[in-house]
């Protein structure tokens, strides 16, 4: 009869308690304290929620792209062309998030989200 490995019992890792641990612990007790016993969600608020999620990370994606074009741009690492192409680019997504935010009724300052205490995502 052949034997497996999930036969044997495994041995069970020790528990370790560190200074680190009780800090997160703590943290994630602060957290849960915070949070609604009780969650409402109907079909409007959700569409809203993610429109500002997806938003969110489409303009951080957009500023991180145009960060990136400037350090090209200065850098001396673009044709004229590409230049001219990268820009008109950003301008379209620019407008292009102009229009999606006034669809779903969202401001520049909304897309922001609360990292906690890492910060502000944007």
């Amino acid at each position: 009869m052949e034997h497996s490995p999930l036969d044997s019992p495994t041995p069970a890792e020790p528990e370790v308690e560190t200074e680190h641990t009780a800090e997160f612990v703590a943290e994630l007790r602060r957290v849960a304290d915070r949070l609604p016993e009780r969650v409402n969600i109907d079909a409007a608020s959700v569409e809203q929620g993610l429109a500002k999620l997806v938003l969110t990370l489409i303009e951080l994606i957009r500023r991180l792209l145009e960060k990136q074009a400037v350090r090209r741009m200065e850098g001396g690492g673009l044709a004229p062309e590409q230049v001219e192409e990268l820009g008109l680019a950003l301008m379209k997504l620019e407008e292009k998030m102009a229009e999606l935010k006034e669809h779903f009724g969202l401001q520049d300052e909304e897309l922001n989200i609360d990292l906690g205490p890492i910060g502000k995502l944007i």
